[in-house]
């Protein structure tokens, strides 16, 4: 535990739904909920004034729009959220060489080895400064946490919310964490949560009352011995600069069960070059295809190669998962795929020619394996690949929310496609809300874009932190934190 508060722990507010927003002049203040949007979509995020109705991350978006029928439903664009992390995360990397990020939209810093802080004022005059760049370069904003601890930073910040800042000064955290929910602790779920309560502990303050023997008995050896160090306030984790990727997957849930063996096997190897667009632009690769099948029962499979080296060649990522697929069942329907690349390592090996050769070469002697013969009789119909209907291709090309620019009527966002027409409200981040105008959805004047930059004119902080403001401007949310978080 440090003297000094000075671990900040940032986590941007409602990142996706409040990027979306400030794109959308028209969403401003109304709520909005990021996710899949099918029958078996699941919320990413939603806005504050959507969680206000009850809307929360990982809730199905059906049950979502039963409680806020009139928010706005988007499909998150990564492309948009990464630049906006991108930026976030250089400033970040101006106050120390040891950042923690944890997802895009959050990340520990240790001040102290960056030098940007040494006690409580300058502790608090940094934050108050990341507030200030992070609002000029996005235009989004986003809570900070300081304390001597990474979990006492983390705490800080969720009380700040939204857009606050909290310092739990040293010396202080007992009394801080006493009247606190067991919950606020890390590694404390549901089941433990629940677990803790049959026992009477609902409070940090119980917790650390009851001491570290009962914990010990309640929870077991390892996971009793921290809690109760949690309790205490106790937390020792360095920031570690590189938190190093175990592995690179993706996968997709699809709204009505594949049946078709055809689709399925096209659907794996779509996946699959996904993954290893992902593995490159992490300019890694990986020597072990992972494949993950999620069947109709919701019992999930998964199913592994090892290759001989590690690669980043599609075709032999591809061909793998391909194998893969075959030594599983998919019969009643598959709900769920995955494709991931495990055994990660920052080269490739040189012979990945010869090894997409002989994955080919093997597939080959599978085909011949199973092919008729002359006198075998007709061959097998291959049965055709489930079609997509006018109104899924039209999803698929036309997502709402997503960028759309028209020749005659410029930058515009989509917000919603049926019946072979798509409608696009035009609008830019810096304009006023815009109008609505209905096309087809193959329309010639009419093209998918890429999303616009939040601000207009990025300012120059080429200086910073030497030039750190110390305060915010004028109208801007109490420095002392703000409403808590739904």
């Amino acid at each position: 535990m440090r003297t000094a508060p000075t671990i900040l722990h940032l986590d941007m507010d409602a990142f996706y739904a409040s990027a979306e927003q400030a794109a959308k002049p028209s969403l401003r203040g109304k709520a909005v909920v990021v996710g899949g949007l099918g029958p078996r979509g699941v919320v990413a995020t939603a806005s504050y004034e959507a969680r206000r109705l009850g809307v929360h991350s990982a809730m199905p978006t059906a049950q979502a729009r039963r409680l806020a029928p009139n928010a706005a439903y988007l499909v998150p664009r990564f492309s948009l959220y990464r630049t906006v992390s991108d930026q976030v995360m250089e400033l970040l990397g101006r106050l120390s060489p040891l950042v923690e990020p944890l997802s895009l939209d959050e990340a520990f810093v240790d001040l102290e080895a960056g030098g940007t802080a040494h006690d409580s004022a300058s502790a608090r005059a940094t934050g108050e400064g990341l507030r200030v760049a992070i609002r000029a370069v996005t235009g989004l904003s986003g809570s900070v946490g300081l304390a001597g601890s990474k979990m006492l930073a983390k705490i800080a910040s969720e009380q700040a919310k939204p857009d606050g800042l909290v310092l739990i000064e040293p010396g202080t955290e007992r009394e801080l964490l006493a009247p606190l929910s067991v919950r606020i602790l890390p590694g404390v779920g549901p089941a433990t949560g629940d677990h803790l309560r049959r026992a009477g502990m609902t409070t940090v303050h119980d917790l650390a009352e009851a001491g570290e023997a009962e914990l010990v008995r309640l929870v077991g050896k390892a996971h009793g011995h921290g809690l109760f160090r949690m309790a205490l306030g106790l937390d020792d984790r360095p920031v570690v600069a590189e938190r190093d990727a175990k592995s690179v997957s993706v996968e997709d849930t699809f709204d009505v069960d594949l049946h078709d063996r055809v689709r399925v096997r096209a659907e794996v190897e779509r996946l699959a070059v996904r993954c290893v667009e992902r593995l490159r632009a992490a300019d890694r690769s990986g020597r072990t295809v992972v494949l993950k099948v999620r069947r109709y029962d919701f019992s999930t499979l998964t199913r592994s190669e090892t290759l001989r080296g590690p690669t980043d060649d599609p075709t032999v990522v591809r061909e793998a998962a391909g194998r893969l697929l075959e030594s599983v069942d998919t019969t009643g329907g598959v709900r769920l795929l995955g494709v991931g690349v495990t055994g990660l390592a920052d080269y490739t090996q040189e012979d990945l020619f010869a090894q997409a050769a002989e994955a080919r070469e093997l597939a080959q002697r599978a085909l011949e394996h199973h092919a008729p013969t002359a006198e075998g009789g007709a061959e097998e119909a291959v049965p055709e690949p489930e079609a997509d209907s006018a109104e899924q291709l039209a999803a698929r090309r036309w997502p709402a929310g997503h960028d759309a620019h028209h020749e005659e009527h410029g930058h515009g966002w989509v917000q919603g496609s049926g019946i072979g027409r798509v409608t696009v409200r035009f609008e830019e981040p810096w304009s006023a809300p815009g109008r609505v105008l209905t096309f087809r959805i193959d329309d010639p004047l009419l093209r998918p874009a890429d999303p616009l930059p939040l601000v207009r004119e990025t300012p120059d902080y080429s200086s910073w932190p030497a030039s750190l403001p110390k305060s915010r401007s004028s109208g801007a949310v109490s420095s002392e934190g703000g409403e808590s978080s739904p």
